[in-house]
């Protein structure tokens, strides 16, 4: 996301291209923007970009606001209202409105991050453990919040050990029409650095093994989706998918609910980081 911003930045502060005395017959400098401006309608952002590094034309055609409205979602004035004041986007054009989008916005108090898809038009989002309803977070002898490089928030949720694990949440949000996924950023063990390296605490972990974990999501319209899965392989960071969910109506806020639990009281579990919960356009496991 950072590289893609700093080229849409830098089509707007290039200098014009070299110009040679003379020509044999038009070249791409003497197109007329609306018909180069045609063609980049068709192209992704990133693309639109590089091409107006080519020349004057190609760079004017690449500002044109009715080519970056394309791009936006379709219902981009709800999300903005619920993304931003006002007058934090007053006087933006279209294509400021797809800068800032890009971004990770931060939102309802920095636990819910929120940023644009850039090549499937949706919406993505991240809620962070602090904006989870988690069972026992306040018991210092269950759960522990600590840092992490890893995470997008800078905090994870860990628990050592736990017979009642339940983990709930929930976001209203007015998402673009489409199918999204659920996931929830699992990592067995507990990553740290030591002298530069990373490495991974996995003493802690245990009955994960022995009954798998249920997911539920539901929405506001009444869809529903549940699943079970084994929570693995310690050291590494999974999105486990925990369901979809599809939105017909974008011109009215969606709320999804969404929950983990694993409440089988014949055993403990423990030894796992819990980081936040992922809703991407669905076939994108990431934004």
């Amino acid at each position: 996301m950072g590289s893609f911003l700093s080229l849409l930045k830098s089509t707007i502060t290039l200098p014009p291209p070299p110009t040679t005395a003379a020509t044999n017959g038009a070249g791409l400098g003497e197109l007329p923007e609306s018909c180069v401006a045609m063609v980049l309608m068709n192209l992704d952002p990133i693309d639109i970009c590089r091409f107006a590094r080519l020349n004057q034309a190609f760079r004017g055609a690449a500002t044109a606001d009715f080519l970056w409205e394309l791009k936006l979602p379709g219902n981009w004035e709800k999300v903005i209202e619920r993304v931003w004041e006002e007058n934090e986007v007053k006087g933006l054009g279209k294509r400021g409105v797809f800068e800032a989008l890009c971004r990770g916005n931060l939102i309802d108090g920095g636990t819910k991050k929120v940023w644009l898809h850039m090549s499937m038009g949706g919406m993505c989002l991240a809620i962070s453990a602090k904006g989870l309803t988690i069972t026992g977070i306040d018991d210092r002898r269950y759960w522990n919040h600590i840092p992490s490089e890893e995470s997008g928030f800078s905090t994870v949720a860990y628990v050592r050990q736990i017979w009642w694990f339940e983990v709930n949440g929930e976001v209203d949000f007015p998402f673009p029409a489409g199918t999204y996924s659920v996931f929830f950023r699992l990592h067995l063990g507990w990553a740290f650095k030591r002298f530069g390296r990373r490495q991974c605490n996995v003493e802690n972990i245990h009955g994960w093994d022995i009954k798998p974990v249920c997911f539920q999501v539901s929405t506001s319209d009444g869809q529903k989706a549940i699943s079970q899965c084994f929570v693995k392989e310690p050291g590494k960071w999974i999105n486990y998918h925990a369901g979809d969910f599809v939105v017909e109506n974008p011109n009215k806020s969606t709320r999804v609910k969404f929950s983990m639990t694993q409440i089988d009281c014949t055993h403990t579990k423990g030894g796992l980081c819990v980081d936040s919960v992922m809703i991407f356009p669905k076939s994108s496991r990431r934004c």
